[in-house]
């Protein structure tokens, strides 16, 4: 964030400060925007660095914690952090984002990280299981990717690992299950 900071100084970023500059919408678009980005930038080089030749230098810190908890959230190679921090100074030099618009994604990654490190499901008992929570991750869903590393590479949203292929069978079902005249039938090597 720093680099960011400093080329903000040097006129390079599109960081914006006066709120009227593209209104309040825009604020909120950009925000979720940023989240869409970054969710689809993270599962791209999360998967890239679960590769065998980039785990080892990459990633392979991150899993030494097999039960997740807050502080693994924090656990980064430097060529991970360094990865994931050039995506956001690339966001900045691209799109006119607001001061706060930044703050509240750092906000966000921040306070995301760590709920789905959690370890155990630490929202409310029905939030997996509404249609919501079938689409964004929480703890039991990231719980999943450090028992079985080739699944669930998503950041915020579980459409990339849906769409990709990446999401655990198993849990897709656990959760459908609490679906009324619901049934899963599971086969050797499904999940």
């Amino acid at each position: 964030m720093a680099a960011a900071i400093e080329l903000h100084l040097l006129g390079y970023t599109r960081i914006y400060d006066q709120l009227g500059t593209y209104g309040w919408w825009y604020i909120g678009g950009s925000y979720f925007l940023v989240l869409i980005l970054q969710d689809s930038f993270f599962y791209v080089t999360h998967r890239l660095f679960h590769r065998p030749s980039f785990y080892h230098w990459a990633h392979q810190g991150h899993h030494r914690s097999r039960r997740p908890s807050p502080w693994t959230s924090f656990a980064f190679e430097p060529m991970e952090s360094l990865a994931h921090a050039m995506f956001l100074v690339g966001v900045v030099w691209l799109i006119p984002l607001h001061l706060g618009t930044i703050l509240a994604v750092l906000t966000t990654m921040t306070i995301w990280a760590v709920v789905n490190h959690l370890g155990l499901e630490q929202l409310p008992v029905r939030f997996p299981h509404h249609w919501l929570g079938r689409w964004i991750i929480g703890p039991a869903h990231h719980s999943v990717h450090h028992d079985h590393q080739n699944k669930h590479f998503g950041l915020y949203f579980t459409f990339w690992d849906r769409v990709l292929g990446t999401e655990d069978w198993a849990y897709t079902c656990r959760i459908k299950s609490r679906t009324p005249n619901f049934s899963c039938q599971f086969s050797v090597g499904d999940g």
